[in-house]
């Protein structure tokens, strides 16, 4: 079943001359529970890509549908509401709040929301990301590591659908990298949830399903198995 589709997505600034085709007629397709790596040069347009799947950002034309739903007819507060219950992000700038311990750092965006923080499904996941020992410190007495991982728990917290992650790994050395994303992976398959990571590193994307590539705002040379 397919999760997440781009229809000739187009994301364009500037005119004439200074025109920049970010995106020129994306069209990708990610099922659902897959694990889908997207790889490209800086400027490829791998981020404005990540952007409009997760909603972020409009596109000049095109659609992106989420479960069937065509994100972008949602007016900015009902799409804002739409983003933070069904997708969540995991950024290379970690973008932990300094002055809140872990825990609250990883119940934030549900407790945004309004709802019920559901404590088993959270402790499961701190567990998995091996956080237990590590709920009252702050973001600042962690390793870069160690953050990343609180944001991976903050973006698995809400139970999102689909878990999209922008160079995850970015501000890691290689060892750690590979600790992370292996932890990416075992915990969305655990919490059934769809993943699509963008990198410029060409090891980490091998540990994906699939990876697409990107060019020049277009997908190139077809979509590929790992």
């Amino acid at each position: 079943m397919k999760i997440l589709v781009t229809e000739n997505l187009k994301k364009y600034y500037g005119q004439g001359d200074n025109q920049v085709r970010a995106l020129d007629g994306v069209n990708l397709s990610v099922e659902q529970g897959e694990f889908v790596s997207i790889v490209g040069s800086s400027g490829s347009g791998k981020s404005t890509l990540l952007h409009m799947l997760g909603g972020l950002d409009r596109p000049t034309s095109g659609r992106v549908l989420v479960d069937n739903k065509d994100i972008f007819k949602l007016k900015d507060d009902s799409l804002c509401i739409f983003r933070r219950r069904k997708i969540g992000f995991v950024f290379q700038s970690y973008n932990l709040v300094p002055v809140l311990n872990v825990y609250e750092n990883i119940v934030l965006p549900i407790e945004l929301d309004g709802n019920k923080v559901d404590k088993e499904y959270v402790s499961e996941v701190v567990r998995v990301l091996g956080l237990n020992s590590k709920l009252n410190n702050l973001p600042n007495q962690l390793s870069g590591g160690q953050q990343q991982r609180v944001a991976i728990a903050r973006a698995l917290a809400t139970k999102p659908s689909i878990v999209l992650a922008d160079e995850p790994t970015g501000n890691l050395d290689s060892h750690t990298s590979q600790d992370v994303l292996g932890l990416l992976r075992v915990t969305s398959e655990q919490f059934g949830q769809t993943l699509v990571m963008i990198t410029h590193n060409e090891e980490l994307a091998q540990m994906a399903d699939r990876i697409v590539r990107i060019e020049d705002g277009k997908i190139k040379g077809g979509e590929h198995y790992a």
